[in-house]
């Protein structure tokens, strides 16, 4: 007679135990992982959300005093409007150094021409000199070589691009015959009226 033999697990409930624990395990390692992930980004959020608050709060405080000041201004009568301030920064920028000018000026005047004065108005430099009569030379080419020579002075130049004669006539001082001339240095930095550009 043959015998019959039955194999029986009896860890088999051990085994199914110890694999449901495993996955109870993963489960609550990956459900507090998410927890920390979770409190790790709203503290992130909330920490970023207050730094936006106090440089928002400090805007506004410093838009508060920038008003307040400009109010003082407006009573106090020291108010300066935008075209003040526009007008401030073209003097500023667009002024013109005179003491430069005139020691370029005194350095080209020579024994045979000579500036008796000058007006400066709406951007218009205005010189006025004499000349004597010469036979052997000619008076004309010589207030020619001098507005040549103020064209070519980067002191006179940068300032007044556009130098053109004007007008002369004939005079006589003390026996003398001389020319009286006017020579114009014009700046670009006026407008038609006379004013900054």
């Amino acid at each position: 007679m043959n015998n019959l033999f039955f194999k029986i697990n009896l860890n088999k409930y051990g085994e199914l135990r110890r694999h449901i624990e495993s996955e109870k395990r993963s489960f609550l390692y990956a459900f507090f992982s998410y927890i920390l992930i979770f409190l790790l980004a709203l503290g992130f959020v909330v920490k970023l959300n207050a730094d936006m608050n106090q440089r928002l709060n400090t805007r506004k405080t410093l838009l508060k005093s920038i008003r307040e000041e400009i109010k003082t201004y407006e009573v106090s009568g020291e108010f300066l409007s935008r075209n003040d301030l526009q007008r401030l920064a073209t003097i500023s920028t667009q002024r013109i150094f005179w003491s430069m000018k005139l020691v370029a000026l005194s350095e080209m005047i020579t024994d045979n021409i000579a500036i008796t004065h000058f007006s400066f108005k709406n951007g218009n430099l205005s010189l006025y000199g004499i000349t004597r009569l010469d036979k052997e030379q000619n008076e004309f080419v010589l207030i020619d070589d001098f507005i040549n020579q103020l064209k070519n002075d980067e002191q006179i130049s940068k300032d007044f691009p556009e130098i053109k004669f004007v007008k002369s006539q004939k005079d006589l001082e003390k026996d003398v015959e001389i020319i009286r001339f006017q020579i114009d240095c014009i700046s670009t930095e006026f407008d038609e009226s006379g004013g900054l550009k």
